[in-house]
């Protein structure tokens, strides 16, 4: 009865077809990642500006820092960036008008880098 098993040509095959199967997968998989880094991004910017308007329309006045809206109820809390996994990076934006009262007219990510379309996270 022979002996039965792989040879070395056929274990070199399928690890060959492996690393091939790897190389188109993974790059793929890193780059679905960074781009549901990047949808959330832009939700939370879009949440959080919407929670400072609504501040602006009720109370006549931009907060004076990013925590108030969490204290007056605007938000349940600072969402973390997804790009640092920080709430402490959240770049406050002071109104361009000095006659409007608060601090806090925009909200920008204080993430380093470029998005996939090439723009810096800090100008979204």
């Amino acid at each position: 009865m022979p002996a039965r098993g792989f040879t070395l040509i056929e274990l070199v095959i399928v690890m060959a077809i492996l690393g091939t199967l790897l190389s188109i997968a993974v790059p793929r998989y890193f780059h679905s990642v960074e781009h549901s880094k990047e949808a959330a991004l832009k939700q939370d910017l879009s949440v959080m500006r919407d929670a400072i308007d609504k501040y602006y329309g009720d109370r006549g006045q931009y907060p004076d820092t990013l925590d108030e809206l969490v204290t007056r109820h605007y938000l349940r809390k600072l969402p973390a960036d997804p790009l640092t996994d920080s709430s402490d990076t959240w770049v406050p934006v002071a109104p361009p008008d000095t006659m409007l009262k608060g601090a806090v007219y925009d909200v920008k990510s204080g993430a380093p880098g470029q998005a996939l379309d090439g723009s810096a996270y800090s100008e979204w």
